[in-house]
């Protein structure tokens, strides 16, 4: 047998199992997916065809499978099982208590489809894998706020939130048009309209306290989350540049990045640290206090000003 066969066999299978996922499937989804030619991926759709799978295509749409067209639950392998055990942990770490209920449900149903010594490979690997959440990641009074977020953006629906803005006095009501959400900094953000302040806005799910559904359709029609990501990212920043002792400056590869970090270079035992910086005043400021016993700034003055402001702040409330 031809060594290409089996690979083709599998990719053959995986294709029709992602046609059963979505109602719409694009040849150019595929062919990214599995790095192979559009021709290739029309071969594959031929030779489903071709062995009675019902497959309509549409030129520029996509492929999908005639509705109600289904084969039985397809065995997992033990490494898909594994990933399923990462995948519940890392839910329980970072979604909202309903989203894991959702999932747990899942999951339910998903064991049901193993083998049975695939469920004892599976139990014995989840007792002992624990994700410890880092910071709370949302209000404690709102364990909905991620699911409806969601089924706001599937429906096009507003939805109302009570919001505290971190330089807000108390918190506001919003109307928004959710656009999307995303994890950054180990915090959750969803970007949408706001009717109150007539334009797009950003919003973290933690100052969220309260959220509902409204049956207001949206009144606009709105660009991909990665556009208003892309515009977040044009906005203006500051060029940093920090002296760091080269023992401590090892600690802080894992977090320099949330803060624009662009480069760094090697000066003697210390290594000089370049970053582009949105949030100057408190985010960048005070992350550098965790170490600025072992940094010397060499870059913007209004850092070194700011630094100093925080450091009185600080005696001041230290003071017996």
């Amino acid at each position: 047998m031809h060594k290409d066969v089996p690979k083709r066999f599998d990719r053959i299978v995986a294709i029709f199992i992602q046609l059963q996922s979505k109602r719409i499937v694009k040849a150019q989804e595929l062919a990214d997916r599995f790095e192979v030619s559009l021709r290739t991926i029309y071969r594959d759709i031929k030779t489903l065809e071709s062995s009675g799978v019902p497959i309509y295509g549409e030129a520029g749409i996509g492929y999908s499978l005639i509705e109600g067209y289904r084969l039985p639950p397809m065995t997992l392998t033990q490494e898909e099982a594994t990933s399923l055990v990462a995948a519940e942990k890392l839910m329980q770490k970072f979604t909202d208590k309903i989203i894991q209920q959702h999932f747990s449900s899942a999951m339910y149903k998903l064991r049901a489809v193993l083998k049975a010594n695939d469920k004892d490979w599976v139990s014995s690997i989840e007792s002992q894998v624990v994700m410890q959440p880092i910071q709370m990641k949302f209000n404690e009074s709102v364990p909905n706020a991620l699911a409806t977020l969601f089924e706001s953006i599937a429906r096009k629906t507003q939805v109302q939130l009570l919001y505290q803005a971190i330089e807000a006095n108390k918190p506001t009501e919003r109307a928004i048009e959710p656009v999307g959400v995303f994890h950054q900094d180990n915090f959750w953000y969803v970007i949408g309209y706001c009717h109150l302040r007539k334009d797009y806005r950003q919003f973290r799910t933690d100052r969220i306290g309260e959220i509902q559904h409204t049956d207001q359709p949206f009144k606009l029609v709105h660009q991909p989350l990665d556009f208003y990501l892309q515009v977040q990212k044009q906005k203006p920043t500051t060029k940093v540049k920090i002296l760091v002792n080269h023992a401590i400056a090892r600690y802080l590869k894992w977090e320099r990045n949330y803060y624009g970090f662009i480069k760094e270079e090697i000066i003697d035992d210390h290594v000089m640290l370049t970053f582009e910086v949105r949030d100057l005043r408190d985010g960048f400021a005070r992350w550098f206090m965790m170490f600025g016993d072992s940094a010397k700034i060499l870059e913007p003055p209004q850092l070194k000003e700011r630094i100093q402001e925080l450091l009185t702040l600080s005696i001041e409330n230290t003071k017996v």
